[in-house]
């Protein structure tokens, strides 16, 4: 992916500064005093624009006298990702308003602020996933895989191609597969046929959502480089190579990833769309959407409903007709009105995978800004990239004493098990509140889970105007 330990030539700044003779041209300003400037990162490239820590120009070339200064490479704003949304972070209270009918007691209310970051628009859906086969079933591609996917997974899941393949590119088409149902059409259809394309891909498990954002990631960036490199009249692209921009040269983004379960929850509730005067907030929701009903309040659309679920025993869809939900099992990515951040299904079709290791404690051990739940990081190993710096949770709080006297870890209290949410086409509509959670095995996969990837909005919030949201109003398009 990156390489953290050869920035000398791809550095933002780079310098190659002689003084001595020519230094005096450099601060000839410094009997008038030195110009004050307000910086930031998309105009500090600008000429005239000098450091207002030593005062040298930025982009200064003498070729006289052989005098480089430091050289600030252009930055316009972070480039847009494909399928992405801005969310715009703030503060809200995260945690179940629901009643607790498991009696699980592991998502009580507390306040927590969010910073600003991207999301996809819909889940990842079944033509995504074939994209990320297809690429590794490239054979000059499968001697990368390696390099590509050492920072998200163990080596033993990446030993050879076949491996790769059995364990992380192909989902478990099998789990639709059912003695008591007819289901074999799903089993042989529902990843590859074309009609499926964009139903939300399933049958994969948290650590294949975390490869494909990692693919993700690579291929996106291959793709800006190549179209920067398009661009590049000067050459000053020529330095870098396919797959090894830096971070540092503003043209690559940011890693994709799987949103935190505390992102996803500020996400999927929507709150832009009840503020008023001044940070005045006029009600919360139980939903993605206002109100306490299932179906759309508004227009020719009114009783419809805004989420695909099971909506009682045996009933997945309705009647046919005009009060259905129009699907049986999962549905169309497009489905269904987004909310007022833009995002489709944050209720319903697919349950979604996020960041968090599951702990029914985690409400009382948090911190509450940008919280996350995850194996704790080890501050004698810590790297630029945290995941090479972790160790397991701390298991004391999750000991259950046995008969004997002795005490033995719970066996759902392991740093295997993660954290997912939404509700999806086979659950009712008590799952579909942003707060409900529930967890499963890292390493397993259902049909009713998918994911959606997100990532950080770097820097500076000024400028990000073009990303504001519109308020929607939820209806059927």
């Amino acid at each position: 992916m990156r390489k953290h330990g050869k920035l000398a030539g791809s550095l933002l700044l780079t310098a190659a500064m002689l003084f001595g003779a020519t230094s005096c041209k450099l601060f000839k300003k410094k009997e008038q005093g030195f110009e004050f400037q307000i910086q930031k990162s998309t105009n500090v490239h600008r000429k005239g624009m000098i450091s207002q820590v030593t005062g040298i120009p930025y982009n200064y070339e003498d070729t006289v006298n052989n005098v480089t200064s430091l050289v600030v490479n252009e930055y316009l704003g972070q480039p847009d990702g494909p399928n992405l949304v801005f969310i715009e972070g703030g503060r809200f209270v995260m945690g179940s308003g629901e009643e607790d009918i498991l009696y699980t007691r592991d998502n009580k209310e507390r306040t927590v602020s969010i910073q600003s970051f991207f999301m996809d628009r819909t889940e990842v859906a079944n033509i995504h996933w074939l994209e990320f086969m297809h690429y590794y079933e490239r054979p000059q591609n499968q001697g990368t895989i390696q390099e590509d996917f050492k920072l998200v997974l163990s080596p033993d899941y990446t030993s050879s191609y076949e491996e790769f393949r059995k364990r992380i590119l192909l989902p478990d088409t099998t789990v639709w597969a059912n003695d008591k149902a007819f289901n074999d059409s799903y089993v042989q259809n529902y990843l590859r046929y074309p009609g499926f394309r964009f139903f939300p891909v399933v049958g994969v498990s948290w650590v294949q959502a975390k490869a494909f954002c990692a693919w993700r990631t690579k291929a996106v960036n291959e793709y800006l480089f190549a179209e920067a490199k398009k661009k590049d009249k000067d050459g000053r692209l020529n330095e870098y190579k396919p797959g090894q921009v830096p971070l540092e040269s503003g043209i690559v983004l940011p890693d994709y990833r799987l949103p935190t379960e505390a992102e996803w929850e500020y996400a999927a509730k929507g709150l832009i769309g009840t503020q008023y005067n001044d940070e005045n907030q006029s009600n919360g929701r139980i939903y993605p959407w206002d109100g306490h009903s299932l179906r759309n309040p508004y227009g020719k659309q009114m009783g419809t409903f805004l989420a695909n679920f099971k909506r009682g025993r045996g009933d997945y869809a309705g009647i046919a007709g005009r009060q259905n939900d129009g699907a049986l099992i999962t549905e169309w990515i497009y489905a269904y009105p987004p909310n007022d951040f833009g995002l489709y299904n944050m209720a319903g079709n697919v349950n979604e995978w996020v960041e968090d290791v599951y702990r029914p404690l985690a409400y009382e051990d948090f911190d509450d800004l940008n919280p996350v739940r995850r194996e704790r990081l080890d501050s004698t190993r810590l790297r630029p990239d945290t995941t090479l710096s972790v160790y397991g949770d701390d298991e004391e709080n999750y000991l259950v004493r046995k008969a004997d006297g002795s005490k033995a870890l719970n066996s759902l209290i392991n740093d295997d098990v993660r954290v997912y949410k939404g509700g999806s086409w086979k659950d009712v509509a008590y799952w579909l509140s942003p707060g409900t959670r529930r967890f499963l095995d890292k390493n397993k996969s259902t049909n009713d889970i998918g994911f959606r990837c997100a990532m950080i909005m770097a820097g500076e919030k000024e400028g990000e105007n073009r990303r504001k949201n519109e308020t929607r109003k939820y209806r059927r398009k």
